[in-house]
Formats: C-alpha cells, structure tokens, sequence
C-alpha cells in the first residue's frame, strides 16, 4: 500500500539526526529574522499588504493600535490549531517556532523605521527579503504559518488545486482589501507586484534555473546519441519504443528533459551523430524528480 505523505514526513523527520535537527533551526532562526526584516523596515512602514497573513496583519495594525508583529501571531493561533488538527503537533511545532519569531523580530525592528521610502525599491528589497528567508524556512522542513497551512488543508480535500493558484486567489482578494482599507490604490499596486517578485524569487531560491527543453529525438543512429547525452552532457535518457506509420519499421524514440543551458550543446549532438534525424525540442516549466523539484514540494 503506497504511503501517505504525513507518513513519508514522519519517516524523514525520523532520518534526521539530532545535528540536523539544531542546524535546521538554526536556520528557521535566521530565515525568520530575514522575512521580519523584509516586513518591519520595508513592507510595512510604506504601507505594502503583499498577501497572506502578513498582509492581513498589516491592514489589522491600520485599523487598530496593535503592532504588526502582534497581528502576526494572533491572526496565526487559529490557523495553527487547524495545522495541528489536520496534520498533527508534531508538523505544527517548526512553523510555530518560526512564527513566534518572525512575530517577535518584526516588533523588535519595527522601531527602527523604514529603511526607504520609496515604494519601487521597498518592493524591491523586501520582496527578496522575504521571498529568500521564506526559501530557506520552507527548505528546513518548515513553513511560515498562515496561508501556507490554508491551502494545504485545501489540498486535502481537493487535490486537483494548484498549490500556486490558490495562492494568488488569496493574495490578489488580500491586495484588492488593502487598496480600500489603506485608500491608495499604488500601494496596492506594488503590493500586487511585490506578491509576484516573492513567488518568482521564492522559486528561484527553492529549485533554480530549473526550466528545461524537452527533447524527443528519431534517428537510425539512437543508441550513438543516447551515450553522448549521456556521457558529454551527463543527462538522463529514456527509450521509447516507436513505429513508422509508413514504413511500418521500429524505432527508439529517445526522450529526455535538459536543463536551458545544455540544450543548444544536445542539438549540436543530435547533429554531428546524425544530420537527417527527426527531433523535437519543446519546453517544459515543472519538472519533478532526481536533479529538479522534489515530488512533495507542491504539497505546501
């Protein structure tokens, strides 16, 4: 019977030994004081919801005389307790960590004030902020709290949702509530653009350059191909068994995914082994296993 994934976590929680278990709070710890950062001296103090709790705990601290970093925590302890009752304490205890952190360092440099006032490079800087200490939180094994916990509860009951989609559903509702709360509709605007540098960091952080070409390749000289790929590029190759619907001959169709900057290299191959070979090259944006994203990294 295949395994659940709160059972694979549990495994892998298990693997770790105790070094890495400190060394992944550790930086749970550092990443929570970078998104604290990003939120105290650049979001909030020009007025940027950028989505999920800490927009909403922003757009709470207009409206009352509460810090930001106390709406963080506040708006969280419920989530938290639906985190632990979907999933168990023993996932929750991290991302409670991490959000008493992050709570406590967006108070304790909020004092500070902002850094800039000008609203393109407070994006700019706290969206990489943010989107590299959320990187590194999610890359311990943790998460933020919030929406992260939302939309994985969502994903239980309906697993066909794309993690990303729901994410700019909540968001883009969190950005449209800010420009009436906080009655500026360019804050708005850049806190729309700071969601989207966050996702587009956030990825880059967590899996890289990780876009590829798709290649499927018809030559009479397959197996002479597939050992360059293999041996020049050090690139994964697959047969697929094929037949001329004219001639009715069987052929290995090779099929492999090859990281951007490798596949001009991989044309070049194909060509020098064999110029009248028929290929395909297309694009693919997600790629999962060995060598790219994590088959759980969705899961959120």
């Amino acid at each position: 019977m295949a395994k659940s994934e709160k059972e694979l976590e549990l495994e892998s929680f298990h693997k770790k030994t105790w070094k890495q278990q400190v060394w992944d709070y550790l930086v749970i710890t550092m990443s929570s004081f970078l998104y604290a950062a990003a939120v105290a001296l650049f979001l909030d103090p020009n007025s940027l919801a950028p989505g999920g709790v800490t927009g909403i705990s922003i757009i709470l601290n207009r409206l009352t005389s509460i810090e930001t970093g106390t709406w963080i925590m506040i708006v969280n302890i419920p989530i938290l307790l639906l985190g632990i009752w979907k999933f168990g304490i023993r996932f929750i205890i991290s991302t409670l960590y991490c959000t008493v952190l992050i709570s406590f360092f967006t108070n304790l440099l909020a004092p500070l004030g902002a850094v800039t006032r000008d609203p393109f490079l407070a994006t700019i800087a706290g969206s990489t902020l943010a989107a590299v200490g959320m990187g590194f939180i999610f890359k311990a094994g943790s998460t933020s709290g919030g929406t992260d916990i939302i939309i994985k509860v969502i994903r239980l009951k309906f697993p066909q949702l794309k993690t990303g989609m729901i994410f700019l559903i909540t968001d883009a509702i969190i950005v449209t509530a800010s420009a009436f709360v906080l009655k500026d509709i360019e804050k708005a605007i850049y806190a729309g653009v700071t969601v989207f540098l966050i996702s587009k960091i956030l990825d880059l952080v967590l899996y890289g350059q990780d876009e590829a070409k798709l290649f499927y390749i018809i030559s009479d000289r397959s197996d002479a191909i597939a050992k360059r790929l293999l041996e020049d590029l050090d690139v994964g190759v697959t047969y697929i068994q094929g037949k001329g619907g004219y001639s009715g001959d069987e052929k290995k169709v090779i099929f492999c995914a090859i990281r951007k900057r490798l596949a001009p290299k991989a044309e070049d191959i194909v060509k020098e082994e064999d110029s009248s070979s028929f290929m395909i090259v297309t694009s693919a944006t997600e790629i999962y296993g060995e060598g790219y994203k994590s088959y759980f990294s969705e899961k959120l």
